[in-house]
């Protein structure tokens, strides 16, 4: 099978876009996706990108996804990589294109002189995490992800939620 992978462009939003609602439905989380494509052009493209994304290709059409950025290991002193989100459509899965988009992200990550690549994943989804593990991947069992989202986030900030300083949000 032909799999390839390309660094999406602006002309991609509409689709990455389209693979995010496909995630938060099969992670039973549609009703917090709330992106829209022009936050997505902005945060992917705009003058200061926070995330990039790539897209696998199989038999020519879309098969998948991966959005992903940098983060910084204060212990290793190096940035890192961080996957954000890794999508295959159903009737892609088990063809590779998941494999692909991993060992693709593991040699940018080499080639950038990451430190460490890294992501999460939900505790029920035991196909992603037994294909996580065989590919070498181990769980970081003594940690706990904590997050302040929406009105806590404000709250926190000290900033009224519809204020000017109002940005980007999401709760996923």
């Amino acid at each position: 099978m032909d799999i390839t992978i390309r660094p999406a462009t602006a002309d991609d939003v509409p689709l990455v876009l389209q693979f995010i609602k496909a995630l938060g439905d099969y992670e039973k989380l549609a009703h917090q996706v709330v992106a829209t494509e022009a936050g997505l052009r902005d945060a992917l493209f705009g003058s200061r990108p926070d995330a990039e994304v790539v897209i696998a290709f199989a038999g020519g059409e879309p098969a998948g996804f991966a959005l992903f950025f940098h983060n910084f290991s204060t212990f290793l002193g190096r940035r890192g990589l961080y996957l954000e989100d890794l999508f295959v459509k159903a009737e892609w899965r088990g063809h590779g294109v998941g494999k692909r988009l991993l060992i693709h992200l593991a040699r940018l990550a080499v080639e950038r002189n990451c430190g460490r690549f890294e992501w999460a994943v939900l505790d029920w989804n035991e196909p992603a995490i037994e294909f996580y593990r065989r590919l070498g991947a181990q769980p970081l069992h003594e940690w706990t992800v904590f997050r302040v989202t929406g009105d806590e986030l404000h709250e926190l900030a000290g900033v009224e939620p519809n204020s000017a300083a109002h940005g980007r949000s999401g709760s996923r």
